[in-house]
């Protein structure tokens, strides 16, 4: 038998493996522990968040981070403004009321190039532009009153000549005939419409200029001053996982049922709400300068709508510079 003989060589391919094992293992222990807010609960909303995790990319910028869902219960801006979570979810209109009360936030990355409230009816009496609510009886939360107030001031229509029906979230009024039509997300209540075997008719308000920001993501101006790289590394690791999800929306809506099997999720509904998302999400901006992107002019529409909602705010609201980073 041949005895094979130390030398330099193999000692140091020895101690650069073990240098190398060394250094994985710091970096490992290295990883940032984050929470990142959503502001619902988990459903293939925040696909491109749980590919994200799911492959890593989070891991491969040091950042281990928890996923905290959202809810009723749970609303987003408390955690980031007492520095428990990292990052949260939310939209223009709540940020820009939290802002006027005093929160330091700023909005780094828009997930929703457009809004997602839609005007829901159905093909024999549809509402296909704001001048068809005039006369109806549209089904809606009391709450949502200056998202409708809105609209029709940006259209001339005379919100006094629309029968507004208090219900709950649910297709069941407009499907029993108790309302000509529901003010409600293009993402969910039509999405069920269709998944039993009906054809509503959507009018996306973003189409007719309300615009408000949505799926945005907000940081504090404190954790923009000092924790700039993790904010860099979460928003790089997001866009990954929504670049992931546009290329295939059926294995987001698979994985988002695998990893919460508990949460009652029905895979059909939510491979049809993954795919109802696309045009929300993904635009000529993002195609030319990436996801999440937003534009002065798109800010400036935002602040015009805001100011209508009774939310005036500055368009310094809006911080580009994380996404610049991460876009690299």
């Amino acid at each position: 038998m041949k005895l094979i003989q130390p030398n330099r060589r193999l000692f140091l391919g020895g101690a650069a493996a073990l240098g190398a094992s060394a250094m994985l293992s710091a970096r490992a222990r290295a990883q940032e522990a984050v929470n990142f807010q959503l502001s619902w609960l988990h459903s293939v909303q925040f696909g491109g968040s749980y590919i994200a995790l799911d492959k890593g990319y989070w891991a491969e910028e040091d950042l281990a981070v928890t996923l905290l869902p959202g809810g009723p219960n749970a609303p987003v801006e408390p955690p980031v403004v007492a520095g428990t979570a990292l990052v949260g979810i939310s939209a223009a209109d709540y940020t820009a009321a939290a802002v006027n009360q005093g929160a330091p936030f700023r909005i780094i990355g828009v997930a929703m190039q457009k809004n997602p409230f839609t005007i829901a009816s159905l093909p024999e009496n549809p509402v296909n532009e704001p001048a068809d609510l005039v006369g109806k009886r549209i089904g809606m939360a009391l709450a949502n009153m200056p998202v409708l107030e809105a609209l029709c001031s940006i259209n001339g229509v005379d919100v006094g000549e629309i029968e507004v029906v208090p219900t709950q979230y649910d297709p069941a009024p407009l499907v029993q005939g108790q309302v000509d039509c529901l003010l409600c997300w293009l993402t969910d209540l039509p999405v069920a419409m269709e998944i039993q075997g009906l054809e509503p008719v959507t009018m996306l308000l973003a189409d007719f200029g309300y615009a408000v920001h949505s799926q945005t993501y907000i940081a504090t101006e404190d954790t923009l001053a000092n924790r700039r790289e993790d904010l860099v590394g979460l928003m790089r690791g997001e866009v990954r996982g929504w670049e992931d999800y546009l290329a295939d929306t059926d294995a987001a809506a698979e994985l988002t049922v695998e990893m919460f099997p508990d949460a009652g999720l029905d895979l059909e509904t939510q491979k049809l709400q993954a795919a109802r998302q696309v045009p929300l999400m993904f635009s000529d901006l993002t195609e030319d300068r990436g996801f999440g992107w937003f534009t002065d002019e798109t800010v400036a529409a935002n602040v015009e709508t805001l100011e209508l909602l009774g939310n005036p705010v500055s368009p310094d609201l809006w911080d580009l510079s994380i996404l610049e980073e991460a876009h690299g």
